[in-house]
């Protein structure tokens, strides 16, 4: 018999690649979007007729109750978050309410309907804030954001239901991982999306952040802080890490990373100079796209992943902006 898992944000970048994963694995995926009238999500249309989707919110504890006392899932998988650092500041009690407290309501459900359940739940480098170096999984916990803060309870909150009521619960703490599935918000998929729009002439263009067509006139894409430095990995390879997890005797949280760092302007000259483009002539810099406060350049040690899952990244990160250019290359004509 085929083993079940409710996958909750299945049309994000990450619950799309490990809806992909599990379904090649032979297990029957159940996956939550929000209730919409728009049914349409670019990144699971190529699941169509291969996974059942459920409407479900992390605002509303009953509808993730509801599915899991219905399907009594082996594993469950909580993608779903309001994701976006920049956003948390214009959002923080939406962000604490999603990003916070919605994990709570999915462990609850597990400890009260489906107990034998097995629950990974997307963390974040963001809980480390401000500190610099090389994190493991020892590091101090120093959020400095709404969303860093938020995705530091519900770290916590994993390893508070593990001990407590014995819920088989990991957390993984990824760093910075990007796709062609990746949004528009994301600074890197932006840059990849510019670059496409510029090279390929695009008219009808898709909007920034702000609201802004994406390119200028002149031909710029507007960015923030270029020196801000990320460990930045590829979206199809966290979530193999994240399946891994769920699959040992023991539950246990990890650090997912690379172990090397780069700056959002290394991210554009990767990119431009893959279309023969000068970044230097396509982008400016804004205030307006700066965080409050700035986190500092982190490093994720994946080491212990690596001895106890056998897990490490494969693609470099050049390798990965190229691949997200191209992908963008197609879809922006």
């Amino acid at each position: 018999m085929a083993a079940t898992a409710l996958i909750i944000g299945v049309s994000s970048q990450d619950g799309s690649y490990l809806a992909d994963l599990l379904l090649a694995k032979g297990y029957d995926v159940i996956g939550t979007i929000r209730r919409s009238t728009n049914f349409y999500q670019e990144n699971i249309v190529h699941l169509s007729g291969k996974i059942k989707i459920e409407a479900a919110d992390l605002l509303d504890g009953e509808s993730i109750a509801r599915l899991v006392r219905q399907y009594q899932p082996d594993e469950i998988y909580n993608i779903a978050a309001q994701s976006v650092p920049a956003d948390s500041w214009s959002h923080p009690f939406y962000t604490g309410e999603v990003t916070g407290l919605g994990v709570v309501r999915v462990l609850d459900a597990v400890r009260l309907f489906a107990p034998h359940a097995r629950v990974y739940q997307a963390t974040s480098r963001e809980i480390y804030g401000n500190v610099s170096g090389v994190a493991t999984e020892a590091t101090p916990i120093d959020a400095n954001n709404p969303y860093g803060i938020a995705k530091a309870y519900a770290h916590m909150m994993v390893r508070c239901y593990r001990e407590s009521y014995g819920v088989f619960a990991c957390a993984g703490v990824l760093f910075n991982h990007e796709s062609p599935r990746r949004s528009l918000h994301f600074v890197t998929r932006k840059i990849t999306a510019a670059v496409a729009c510029i090279k390929n002439g695009v008219r009808q263009l898709p909007l920034d952040e702000l609201g802004r067509p994406l390119v200028s006139p002149e031909g710029k894409v507007t960015l923030g802080w270029l020196d801000s430095e990320r460990d930045w990995g590829y979206a199809a390879e966290y979530v193999e890490a994240m399946w891994l997890m769920l699959q040992k005797d023991q539950p246990k949280d990890y650090v997912i990373g690379t172990n090397t760092s780069h700056t959002v302007r290394n991210v554009c000259e990767i990119a431009f100079a893959h279309v023969g483009l000068d970044w230097n002539e396509h982008v400016a810099t804004s205030e307006a796209l700066l965080r409050p406060t700035e986190i500092a350049a982190l490093q994720g040690d994946y080491s212990l992943a690596q001895r106890e899952l056998g897990w490490q990244p494969r693609t470099s990160f050049a390798d990965l902006i190229r691949l997200m250019v191209d992908a963008d290359l197609a879809r922006f004509r």
